[in-house]
């Protein structure tokens, strides 16, 4: 068995305010589509794919058993299936294990989140906190966030301004991507005026509501070319956890981050990701969180992130020439976003946005309040 996983195809549908048009069914099936006109794969038990890898959230589908009902859409009948609960950059981790391991040289893997459907974002994320001293305080995401944003804002020395600049990139960079949700251009002036929704973050400071669906085909490296002429492959996936309570961390160390990225640049022989690697995408849910995960992978210096926003660093590293997710994807997807991103631009396929001679690219994914779990993959050509 090779020491590469290969990422032979990717779909998605767009990003969207609210798909009320359409099931999670019809969201998947679009890309379960796509995926198979793409490679021409089957479901052949020898060949085929045997194991399907999917990503949804009980919570947010407001179902229990959220993947139940999405086993036939998947291909996934009398064959092995399992859910990444988690942020979906995780399910590409898991898909790599199947394949180096042995087990599987095929896994197909699809996801989908329609926060729309939500009654309310905080409400959803408050039950990720402990039920006997944080959660009855309201505590959700958002707030801790905030915590987050104000600690990091006077480390870092990062104040309204950088924010506004990386709000605005974002949109930017977004309006060149098909797939993007379309937002209102905005200017630096809007969004400082924009009002508070946590105080330091403002409205268009986080991310907004977003449904969006995507599938991969994943297989061993013996077998890539059966599907693809241009496999993209993951060479590294790492991930860490930092501390459950709040009070048992430093919310600016960017312990989980930095360690994660330690262990895939070690895994992919990184030794310089400044120089090493052309693309980074990041998740940022917010938009203090750009500079300070640019420090926890090493692309800024530590307690530097205003410096660096202000020295072009955002640019000069290609950091989510995307839109990134800030500019809006689901809360538990935006992992699978930054590696489809990544996909394409290795592939020179990203058009408008397409990055020149992008040979390794580092996609990230992070969830649970104030970054708590964080995961990072490293793809090339």
């Amino acid at each position: 068995m090779g020491k590469r996983v290969a990422i032979c195809a990717v779909a998605q549908i767009k990003n969207e305010p609210a798909l009320v048009h359409a099931r999670f069914q019809n969201m998947l099936l679009e890309c379960f589509e796509s995926i198979m006109e793409q490679t021409r794969v089957t479901f052949d038990m020898e060949k085929g794919i045997r194991s399907v890898i999917s990503c949804s959230d009980d919570v947010f589908d407001a179902r229990t058993i959220s993947n139940n009902g999405m086993t036939d859409v998947l291909g996934a009948h009398f064959r092995g299936e399992e859910k990444m609960a988690q942020e979906s950059i995780n399910g590409l981790g898991y898909a790599m294990a199947c394949i180096l391991s042995g087990h599987d040289d095929v896994i197909l893997y699809m996801g989908h989140m329609k926060e729309s459907q939500s009654e309310s974002r905080q409400m959803c994320t408050n039950l990720a906190f402990d039920p006997f001293y944080c959660r009855p305080l309201g505590l959700d995401f958002q707030i801790v966030d905030a915590l987050q944003a104000r600690a990091y804002m006077e480390k870092s020395k990062v104040d309204d301004r950088h924010l506004a600049k990386v709000v605005v990139r974002s949109r930017q960079n977004a309006k060149k991507n098909p797939y993007a949700r379309e937002n209102p251009m905005v200017d630096e002036k809007t969004v400082m005026e924009s009002p508070m929704l946590c105080d330091p973050i403002r409205t268009l400071h986080y991310y907004p509501i977003t449904d969006w669906a995507f599938g991969m085909l994943l297989c061993c490296e013996e077998r890539a070319k059966e599907f693809t002429n241009a496999p993209v492959w993951i060479t590294a996936y790492a991930s860490c956890m930092d501390a459950y309570f709040l009070g048992d961390k430093d919310l600016t160390s960017n312990f989980a981050l930095k360690e994660a990225s330690r262990r895939a640049y070690a895994k992919a022989g990184i030794k310089d990701p400044r120089k090493e690697i052309q693309l980074f995408e990041l998740s940022d849910h917010a938009a203090y969180q750009l500079p300070m995960w640019a420090e926890g992978i090493g692309i800024a210096d530590e307690g530097k992130g205003g410096e660096w926003i202000d020295a072009g660093g955002m640019d000069e590293f290609h950091v989510n020439m995307s839109g990134g997710h800030l500019n809006g994807n689901p809360l538990l997807l935006g992992g699978a976003a930054r590696a489809i991103e990544c996909f394409l631009q290795l592939r020179g396929e990203a058009g408008e946005r397409q990055v020149k001679s992008v040979t390794r690219a580092l996609a990230h994914g992070t969830y649970g309040a104030a970054g708590q779990h964080q995961a990072v993959v490293i793809m090339e050509v």
